[in-house]
């Protein structure tokens, strides 16, 4: 291989490894000869679970408190790699963090960033990214070319996670340097948004609703089909921009990234934005009145018909069971 080393950055969702980071490990452990993790923050409680997907050592910071991720981290990362003791690449994941993260990691070296990556390979001894553009109707291979550590932001979903056997993963000190005025900022308040069932993007099973709803209360049959299926309910930008749901909620180029087993879209008409979040799911099922909505070009079941008719028959059906 000639990529020696890849860390990739760890994150914690609940106290638990996020699932993007356990999906980076294994694309990597298929192109470095060593994947290691760097965690700000105390990684004696998810080394076990590094090991176990095939990180051997995680370099972390330690307890930063009250202080946002990315200048601490993005510090601590240019000074291993001032020092010659860096990684030849650093996979992140398309986070808030993550991007965080890159984007003062990349001014700090002077190294550049490619972003929303959905693949990564291995070409003439540098990575190459694959990453959509024009909403997801074309791919675009980049590669680097310098000899500065090669900074990938990877989207979600993109890698399917799975352990490699190994052990706890080791934790080393990762030093972080003086960060002068920008490393006062602190964080003073965090809001978890209220929640039944699983989370959007890790759900076996999604249900989502569009425009075709026809309004916001309307969204309830979404959401109460969801539930009956062990699911999550999930949106269109458009009701997003309208106001009818969170943003937390939505599907898309712009919202999160799905791979369930089911993937149910009601009243969506399939514009690119939308199937990019979502047409990686392993069956779609598609609601639409319009027989020549878009959605029905990646749907494996398609119902042409009232959404307002089929819906409630559907949620009738599971509730008699």
């Amino acid at each position: 291989m000639s990529v020696s080393t890849i860390w990739v950055l760890a994150e914690e969702v609940d106290g638990n490894v996020s699932s993007i980071t356990l999906e980076m490990l294994a694309k990597a452990r298929e192109l470095a000869d060593t994947v290691e993790c760097v965690f700000g923050g105390d990684a004696s409680g998810i080394a076990a679970t590094l090991g176990a997907h095939g990180a051997t050592r995680v370099h972390a910071t330690g307890d930063l408190g009250d202080s946002l991720q990315g200048v601490p981290v993005a510090a601590a990362v240019a000074a291993a790699v001032a020092a010659g003791n860096g990684p030849d690449a650093l996979f992140l994941g398309t986070t808030y963090d993550g991007r965080d993260i890159a984007g003062r990691l990349s001014a700090k070296i002077d190294a550049p960033v490619i972003t929303n990556v959905v693949d990564v390979s291995e070409r003439d001894g540098k990575l190459l990214g694959i990453e959509p553009v024009f909403g997801g109707t074309l791919n675009v291979g980049t590669r680097f070319t310098s000899d500065r550590p090669q900074i990938l932001l990877i989207r979600p979903k993109s890698f399917a996670a799975a352990e490699a056997g190994g052990g706890p993963a080791e934790v080393v000190d990762l030093a972080v340097p003086d960060t002068g005025a920008t490393g006062t900022a602190k964080l003073l308040k965090r809001h978890t948004e209220e929640r039944e069932g699983p989370a959007l993007d890790d759900a076996d099973i999604v249900v989502s609703g569009g425009r075709g709803l026809g309004e916001a209360d309307k969204y309830a049959m979404i959401e109460s089909l969801a539930k009956l299926l062990n699911g999550a309910a999930g949106a269109s930008r458009a009701i997003v921009d309208a106001g009818w749901v969170p943003f937390s909620h939505q599907v898309g180029q712009t919202g999160k990234v799905v791979k369930p087993s089911v993937y149910i879209a009601a009243g969506i008409s399939g514009a690119t934005q939308h199937l990019v979040g979502m047409k990686g799911s392993k069956n779609i099922i598609a609601i639409n009145k319009d027989p020549e909505a878009p959605i029905f070009s990646v749907a494996d079941l398609g119902v042409v018909g009232d959404l307002h008719k089929v819906l409630p028959k559907l949620i009738e059906a599971l509730e008699s069971r």
